[in-house]
């Protein structure tokens, strides 16, 4: 069997290839933002057009599914700052902590003790504000019209229900609002091009090399 030589792409600080593995990341990280695009669509649908005990447990369910495909999606991420990446991921595990104490601690589902006590959102939100940050990055990087919206849209919706200054009803416009969006940026990137999720290569090794020598 004859094994292809893989492309050879120049980078700012020299040439680099894409191996499988590279591929493979891009795909998991792109996987976590589907299933975490599904949970939210799903959860959204069901607390905007239902509102008994069955749909409120189903949420929290399916709120887990989204936040531990997020975190996948975190882990896989390419971005060029580590501080960075390691702030998103930290977010994201403060969010989660978060959310784990308050669906064992409180006797009402996770969804409407969040809903209830807007406070939670102080400690919640860290996990939003990690989703924010992937949505800051897409936009910065691909131009996503989707993810221009969601940035600024997700920590609006949040503040506003943490401070209650915004009407109920915007309230669900904005989250169902949130919910298409985030499936529309989802299923845009699975037919994406993977290398450009991927970046320079030369840069991460820069940045690399560049930390070794400091430390």
């Amino acid at each position: 069997m004859t094994i292809s030589n893989p492309e050879v792409y120049q980078g700012q600080f020299g040439e680099f290839t894409i191996n499988q593995n590279d591929r493979q990341e891009v795909i998991i990280y792109r996987t976590g933002l589907m299933v975490a695009a599904v949970c939210f669509a799903v959860g959204t649908y069901l607390a905007l057009q239902y509102n008994n005990p069955t749909v409120w447990r189903t949420l929290t369910w399916l709120y887990a599914g989204f936040s531990i495909a997020l975190g996948v999606s975190l882990w896989n991420i390419h971005i060029y700052m580590v501080q960075l990446h390691r702030a998103l991921q930290i977010f994201w595990g403060i969010g989660s902590l978060s959310a784990m104490i308050l669906a064992f601690s409180s006797p009402e589902p996770l969804a409407l003790t969040v809903y209830n006590q807007p406070l939670t959102i102080l400690g919640i939100g860290f996990t939003f504000a990690a989703l924010t940050g992937i949505f800051f990055k897409e936009a910065f990087c691909f131009n996503r019209i989707e993810t221009k919206f969601l940035t600024p849209m997700v920590p609006l919706l949040l503040l506003a229900h943490l401070t209650g200054k915004l009407p109920v009803y915007w309230e669900q416009f904005l989250l169902g609002l949130w919910a298409i969006c985030f499936m529309i940026f989802a299923i845009r990137k699975v037919t994406q091009a993977i290398p450009p999720d991927i970046g320079d290569k030369s840069v991460f090794e820069y940045l690399k090399a560049q930390r070794l020598a400091k430390s």
